[in-house]
């Protein structure tokens, strides 16, 4: 007698109630990144005003400052630079981290992201690469505020390889603070509420530092915060690094903040980002 052996058939699970899974590798995820960051830099050379408020930024405020302060504060102008110029540095730079979310925001509500969706991609790759291309902003914020406070007479006596690295720190952590407006572009609703709320964040953490003035001057109460703004120890690492080429307490204080910045906000954005992606 033959016995009949019949083929097990597998479930069929039906469409809608399948979870297909995008498995992307590091590797890929990093090329896409970087394709991303690359279509940012695309944007900003076809439509070069974006860097306007880069540009022109350092220049007016550095201007401004210096010739309005110098003479109050310091004396003279001269004795002014080596305050001010690492106080526009770091209020340029962080200011410019800002339009990290307003462009986000922009590009989710013009549907950008949603094409890229659809696409065999990282899923975090237009995110990632967003912050990675305004690093380059970053740059640009940095290079014209040195240049200008050398064309207004500054001499940094800690040489060019601590100016260098002071330019590097703020940019480190610029990026570090770009997380926390990426955020906002996420969950904000619209690009101007993102510009708004960012503000209101921002202005604190610049104008309440030493950037402008001796913490000495203000009230009381006003210097505790003041001490405690991870913003007065970026500017304080950069004057350090620009005045005398030494690497204090506050260069490891602001990699502190910068880091603990990104452990907060970077799994909040991602969280935030992927739950709309």
């Amino acid at each position: 007698m033959t016995t009949t052996i019949t083929p097990a058939v597998p479930d069929i699970v039906p469409g809608a109630a399948r979870q297909p899974r995008n498995h992307v590798s590091l590797e890929q995820t990093v090329r896409n990144s970087f394709t991303m960051a690359y279509r940012g830099l695309l944007k900003i050379k076809r439509t070069p005003e974006q860097l306007i408020d880069v540009t022109l930024q350092p220049v007016i405020f550095t201007l401004m400052f210096t010739y309005i302060f110098g003479g109050a504060i310091a004396g003279n102008v001269s004795n002014y630079l080596p305050i001010i110029i690492p106080g526009i540095l770091a209020q340029t730079v962080i200011t410019t981290s800002v339009v990290t979310g307003v462009q986000l925001r922009e590009d989710m509500d013009k549907g950008v992201f949603d094409r890229f969706k659809s696409m065999p991609i990282a899923r975090i790759a237009p995110l990632s690469g967003a912050l990675l291309a305004d690093t380059v902003s970053y740059l640009i914020a940095t290079t014209i505020t040195f240049v200008m406070g050398f064309v207004l007479g500054w001499r940094p006596a800690g040489g060019l390889g601590a100016v260098i690295i002071a330019g590097l720190l703020v940019i480190v952590c610029a990026w570090a603070i770009s997380w926390v407006f990426a955020f906002f572009g996420v969950i904000a609703r619209s690009a101007s509420s993102v510009q708004g709320i960012s503000f209101l964040v921002l202005f604190p953490l610049t104008f309440l530092s030493n950037a402008f003035v001796p913490v000495d001057t203000m009230p009381g109460w006003l210097q505790g915060f003041v001490n405690a703004n991870p913003v007065s120890h970026l500017i304080t690492a950069v004057r350090d690094l620009t005045g005398s080429g030494t690497i204090g307490s506050d260069f490891f204080l602001a990699l502190v903040g910068a880091a603990v910045i990104v452990a907060v906000f970077a799994p909040l954005t991602v969280r935030a980002y992927m739950r709309k992606a």
